[in-house]
């Protein structure tokens, strides 16, 4: 833990994202006031707007119906993630000709270390980057940029000045410009956590300031509370990087898919898709579990163990056997949710198998495993939809299992029928040393 007294992060944070995408693609929209649905239906609720339509009072999670009242021009379009990411990637390939990407931390939210006589030229850097941006992806993709001592108060930055904003937190100077914010606008304080705040008579921003740590530690109830004490007074501060420990997706049923021979369809889909993930990231899997919602009322969620295990045969088949145990509680039911999440995650050999299985299990696994590799194989041949064990039919909307999430951006793997690699990103793969010694001039 150190405090720098420079600037030492640059956090890029782009604006409306998926509706200035939208923009971009479609260069008829750029006047109209849009919006992003994520289903063909009027029963939704938005997941994305620009900032036009918000002058109207629109907002991300609105239902279709309050936003046409408020604004009746408003133009709604289906979410498109595959072309979302693929602008991702021309996003980062300019960044990194302007400086190195330390961490992405969502599809339009990127991290940027700054180092040797950058931490001198952080305004020059931000405005070349914005520029850049502006000529090589496209003026309508309108980046936030933040700028402070620490990637935490480099993201405050970029939210304090929406949209395409560049503000700089300094060091000598962080309360002055820190004072004037609500408590919500930091990371990490929600409704709960400002809750608890309140409770311990604390409601500005200067009465978080002074606090300290040890205090900071006890309204939290956790060590987190000491480490955004520390990053908001401007200290870096390592922090573990998250541990991977399930894969799983979920979906609203649309009203033609609230069937529970539709819900299992959707369910087999979605545990496919989990399992291509473990896969890609090189994981097993030795439990899974499923989840139904329904209108009313309590709905139902069950779980199976088996040995680690990686293809579609084990997962498949247990989905299916879950799904009929839970058809008496959800008979006459309208399903509304269904979920599935792979857990119990290790690495190949880090789990000693049970001596007491029963013969011929390990026989099948490695049929199992060769045939899953072959139908990988195939699908990033020809597209991820060439070949499935089983009826595979498109959900409505699309994109089972490769929507963008915060803190999650799809591989273009995910996406069924697109080419499986994704363009190279210069400058990610420098010899050591040579990085450094070329960002320092």
């Amino acid at each position: 833990m150190r405090k720098p007294t420079g600037i030492e992060s640059l956090y890029v944070d782009f604006d409306a994202f998926f509706a200035n995408a939208e923009k971009l693609l479609r260069p008829e929209l750029r006047d109209r006031p849009v919006g992003v649905i994520p289903l063909p239906s009027e029963y939704t609720s938005l997941i994305a707007c620009c900032y036009q339509s918000r002058l109207s009072g629109v907002k991300r999670g609105m239902s279709v119906s309050e936003a046409r009242e408020l604004c009746p021009d408003i133009t709604l379009v289906l979410a498109r993630h595959d072309e979302y990411v693929r602008l991702h990637h021309r996003i980062l390939e300019e960044i990194d000709n302007h400086v190195p990407v330390k961490r992405v931390w969502s599809v339009d939210e990127m991290e940027c270390e700054l180092t040797g006589t950058e931490q001198q030229r952080y305004l020059k850097i931000a405005h070349a980057l914005r520029d850049g941006l502006a000529k090589n992806v496209g003026a309508v993709l309108s980046p936030s940029i933040g700028l402070g001592p620490n990637q935490f108060l480099a993201k405050v930055a970029a939210e304090m000045e929406k949209p395409a904003g560049l503000t700089v937190l300094h060091p000598d100077t962080l309360l002055q410009q820190l004072a004037p914010l609500e408590l919500s606008d930091l990371p990490g304080i929600a409704g709960s956590m400002r809750r608890r705040l309140e409770a311990a008579g604390i409601t500005t921003m200067t009465q978080l300031w002074h606090t300290s740590p040890k205090q900071a530690r006890q309204i939290w109830g956790s060590v987190e509370g000491e480490r955004i004490w520390l990053q908001l007074h401007g200290y870096a501060v390592s922090k573990p990087g998250p541990t991977r420990r399930m894969f799983g997706h979920s979906r609203v049923l649309a009203k033609d898919w609230q069937s529970p021979a539709k819900a299992r369809e959707c369910l087999r889909l979605l545990t496919a898709k989990a399992a291509q993930r473990l896969r890609r990231e090189g994981y097993n899997a030795s439990a899974i579990e499923i989840s139904v919602s329904v209108s009313e009322g309590a709905g139902w969620s069950g779980a199976e163990h088996f040995s680690p295990a990686r293809d579609d045969h084990t997962f498949l088949s247990a989905v299916s056997r879950l799904f009929d145990s839970a058809q008496p509680a959800l008979r006459g039911r309208k399903l509304q949710n269904v979920y599935v999440m792979l857990h119990r995650i290790s690495r190949p050999g880090e789990v000693t198998g049970d001596l007491f299985e029963q013969a011929g299990v390990h026989d099948r696994e490695p049929r199992w495993d060769q045939i899953t590799d072959v139908m990988d194989e195939l699908n990033r041949r020809y597209g991820g939809g060439a070949i499935s064990l089983g009826i595979r039919n498109e959900l409505p909307g699309g994109y089972a299992g490769a929507k963008i999430a915060f803190g999650r951006v799809p591989s273009l793997e995910d996406f069924d029928g697109l080419p499986v690699n994704p363009p190279e990103r210069p400058g990610r793969s420098l010899p050591a040393g040579k990085a450094s010694s070329d960002r320092s001039g």
